[in-house]
């Protein structure tokens, strides 16, 4: 009989509220640093929170990885409470040193016990390979069958979105190829996409509405006609994410779930209000 298999992600995966402890999945936080005080993302700062500071331009904000401690704790109350492995799905190496974080607590705990897998996504792109993790997990799979899933999730997850401004993903450090766009950030509207783990520009558009619309074309045009699930996420845009997620239910050929929900604080600091973003993996 092939043993339990414990799941663990981070915080920047923004499952649906509830879904984690619904299916057993751990969530190790990330931090957020709001003018030099530190707190936990979802915890001690909220993505309201986060929106306020960041409409302050003098308003300092950075974010922070987990420990591989925080990571280690996980792993070893999983596998004391009777787990046989452990697989951990996390936040795209190229964005941050979570994912590091984790191979570093895995070494110290047994890569024979531990896997950890790059999900070379972050939000929902992140969400969906552990929530095929979770449910493989769930119907008894081995810890080789879990990991492999979540793996193939990964492959085929298509992560667009639309922002404001670069200037956050500028500050961050995260703008990567995009930073040719900003002398003409203040003219054009980005979308961009994760392409293995990396932020990258995909178009320039006009106007927010102009912008909006060829997000739901190109979320169309992913899905093809494949069976999909589907997130919609925002920061501080809960109509116009509303409003995109209603015409994609009525659009999408063969739509499995979708999820709408808003991304916290993590994420929001590196992309600012106005975020809209969709995630669509084949089944």
């Amino acid at each position: 009989m092939p043993g339990r298999v414990a799941i663990v992600t981070d915080s920047t995966a923004y499952l649906p509220t509830g879904l984690a402890a619904e299916l057993g999945v751990t969530v190790v936080p990330l931090y957020v640093v709001l003018n030099g005080e530190s707190g936990i993302e979802g915890v001690d700062v909220t993505p309201s929170d986060l929106a306020r500071a960041l409409s302050d331009r003098r308003a300092s904000v950075t974010t922070s990885r987990p420990t591989p401690e925080d990571f280690t704790e996980a792993y070893r109350k999983a596998l004391a409470d009777g787990a046989d492995g452990v697989v951990s799905v996390h936040l795209s190496s190229e964005l941050s040193g979570t994912w590091d974080a984790a191979r570093l607590a895995a070494a110290e705990c047994g890569s024979d016990a531990v896997r950890v897998v790059d999900s070379r996504s972050a939000a929902m792109g992140l969400g969906f390979a552990v929530l095929s993790a979770a449910e493989a997990a769930g119907a008894g799979s081995s810890l080789d069958e879990v990991e492999a899933i979540a793996e193939r999730t990964v492959d085929r997850t298509t992560t667009l979105f639309y922002v404001d401004t670069l200037e956050h993903l500028r500050r961050g450090g995260r703008i990567g190829a995009a930073q040719a766009w900003l002398g003409t950030a203040l003219a054009v509207k980005p979308l961009l996409h994760v392409v293995d783990g990396r932020i990258v520009p995909l178009e320039k558009v006009r106007t927010a509405g102009k912008a909006v619309a060829r997000l739901e074309e190109l979320a169309l045009k992913a899905a093809g006609e494949s069976t999909v699930d589907i997130a919609v996420q925002h920061l501080a845009a809960a109509e116009r994410a509303a409003g995109l997620a209603d015409r994609l239910r009525a659009r999408v050929p063969h739509l499995h779930h979708l999820y709408a929900s808003e991304v916290g604080a993590v994420v929001g600091a590196h992309v600012g209000p106005g975020l809209l973003g969709v995630v669509v993996v084949r089944r």
